[in-house]
């Protein structure tokens, strides 16, 4: 079996000499303390996770992982599981959302094949799974101990990748027809909620669809004993999970394990970072979250992780999307922190 002690080695504590740093220099910019919000606290906090006065978002990375997921037997999507290996294809070739935005962003977006049912690779791919899709987690558990620390190692593989390559930032994406019953899945489990305050239309669903999909989350979360309080957020992730989630949770801890912030996305995402913070407490500190989903659970999430999104845009596309959108705000946050005069500078007044 695949070693996954590396999941719980403690991760770098946020610079407070940076933070303090950081939070004088607002005080001496030519604006009202306070005044610019949100832009001053991500300032400060990159600050801090970066250990320098003046934080930088400008070499960003965009890993996506994408996998297929049994649970679509049971009807709970109104795409077919076909459209996950096109999109690796679309994705690949630049035509999605989050290929548009990366270009436009000048970010470098890596496509991972964390576990789709694609029989052989894509190019402009990278494949690092262990099998082809989860099983069905109505009737059987969606993946073995084996395959589930397979996942995490593909997030930690993708994140030593980004780390050769001296990244400032990283977003994480995902894609896989029937992931948000799994997402949904995950969140209720360690959240101890019905699937029904957490499911949402997904793909599309109608009312009847969504109902249909909280009568499936919730029958398995009963299958698999997941009602208990305090399963473990592995155990959770190997039950009712998925490929793509797994290698996303294992990526967020092994980003902080190695001093990259993380700019999260939103509702899959958001689960995964839940069930990283439950792997590794102290991977928390390194996340800042992009966005609020309009699915639904994703508030109830981000109420637990005690987040605070910088937008909401009403989106729920994922790929990354609501988290690439965001960055230009990150990027806006580090410039006003590092280019802003200060008073002394500017020769201006300060308040009485």
């Amino acid at each position: 079996m695949t070693d996954t002690a590396w999941l719980g080695t403690a991760c770098p504590r946020p610079s407070e000499t940076h933070r303090n740093a950081a939070e004088a220099r607002q005080n001496t910019l030519t604006k009202p303390p306070g005044s610019l919000g949100a832009l001053e606290r991500i300032a400060i906090q990159l600050a801090a996770l970066q250990e320098t006065e003046r934080p930088c978002a400008d070499n960003v990375q965009i890993v996506l992982f994408a996998g297929d997921h049994g649970v679509t037997a049971q009807g709970i999507s109104a795409f077919p599981s076909a459209v996950t290996v096109e999109m690796l294809r679309n994705f690949a070739s630049g035509g999605a959302a989050i290929s548009v935005l990366a270009r436009k962003l000048d970010a470098r977006l890596e496509v991972v094949d964390a576990g789709t049912l694609a029989t052989s690779e894509v190019a402009g791919v990278v494949t690092d799974k262990p099998c082809h899709g989860t099983r069905d987690f109505a009737t059987t558990p969606a993946m073995t101990p084996d395959e589930t620390a397979f996942a995490f190692d593909t997030g930690r593989r993708a994140v030593a990748r980004t780390v050769d390559r001296g990244a400032h930032l990283l977003i994480f994406g995902e894609m896989g027809i029937g992931n948000t019953t799994s997402a949904a899945a995950v969140a209720a489990a360690l959240l101890g909620k019905a699937a029904n305050d957490l499911v949402g239309a997904g793909t599309g669903l109608d009312s009847d669809g969504i109902r249909h999909k909280a009568r499936v989350i919730d029958a398995a979360l009963d299958l698999h004993g997941l009602k208990a309080p305090d399963v473990p957020a592995a155990d959770v992730l190997m039950k009712v999970g998925g490929l793509e989630i797994a290698a996303l949770a294992g990526a967020i801890v092994a980003a902080a394990q190695s001093r990259i912030p993380v700019l999260v996305d939103g509702f899959i995402v958001t689960a995964a970072a839940l069930a990283a913070t439950r792997l590794n407490p102290s991977c928390a500190d390194w996340l800042i979250y992009s966005h609020r989903s309009s699915e639904q659970g994703h508030r109830l999430i981000l109420e637990a992780l005690d987040a605070e999104p910088l937008l909401d845009l009403k989106m729920r596309l994922g790929e990354g999307s609501g988290a690439a959108v965001a960055l230009s705000v990150v990027r806006l946050a580090c410039a006003l922190h590092g280019e802003m005069a200060t008073f002394a500078e500017a020769h201006v007044s300060e308040s009485l």
